[in-house]
């Protein structure tokens, strides 16, 4: 589930849609959480689906470490991709808010967190050297994406956490050990799927 201070937005022809702030969203405030209307497929209910259905599915889904494609029930599936995302992922099923995000401003995530099966180029973006997300980007990049989500960590219990409720009990206690102890946090890159034919 997405933040509640999110709407949908047109961006443009080229892009489409995109979720953008309808408040200030401080650093460390979770921006989303995986829950229990999130759907969760197997490859040969992927296999299954006419080509149609399984392109349009296969752009709005995710994988997680156990190869299952996840597709978010809300607009979740609609967070546009940028090498310089405003929300950093974790390997506890959020992702934070890795600078405040003002009011008015796109919500991005590096879609390189994502398990992506096949490599995909990006529109071009000032001050990137990347411009293709990759199937083992999680493994290339995972050091600096944990780098960022520390830091948001640092500010976890300082902002409104609406979708706290959201966290899974077995992630709630190494949370809040990052959160209050500063206790190092599991790497992205266990969430890597490893098993892609």
């Amino acid at each position: 589930m997405l933040h509640p201070d999110t709407e949908l937005r047109y961006i443009d022809e080229t892009i489409g849609v995109g979720v953008f702030a309808t408040k200030r969203i401080p650093k460390g405030t979770i921006t989303w959480a995986l829950d229990d209307l999130d759907r969760h497929f197997g490859e040969e209910d992927v296999r299954a689906l006419d080509e149609l259905r399984r392109n349009c599915f296969l752009k709005y889904s995710y994988r997680n470490q156990r190869g299952q494609y996840i597709l978010c029930w809300d607009y979740g599936k609609y967070i546009n991709h940028s090498f310089h995302a405003n929300c950093v992922g974790t390997a506890y099923e959020l992702e934070l808010a890795a600078r405040d995000i003002e009011a008015g401003e796109q919500l991005t995530s590096d879609y390189g967190t994502l398990n992506v099966d096949e490599p995909f180029d990006c529109l071009p973006e000032e001050g990137s050297r990347r411009a293709r997300v990759l199937p083992d980007d999680l493994l290339r990049y995972a050091e600096r994406w944990d780098a960022l989500a520390a830091d948001a960590f640092t500010r976890f219990l300082q902002v409104d956490q609406p979708l706290l409720h959201l966290v899974k009990p077995e992630f709630a206690h190494k949370i809040e050990g990052i959160a209050r102890r500063g206790e190092p946090l599991d790497s992205i890159a266990s969430f890597y799927y490893a098993g892609r034919t």
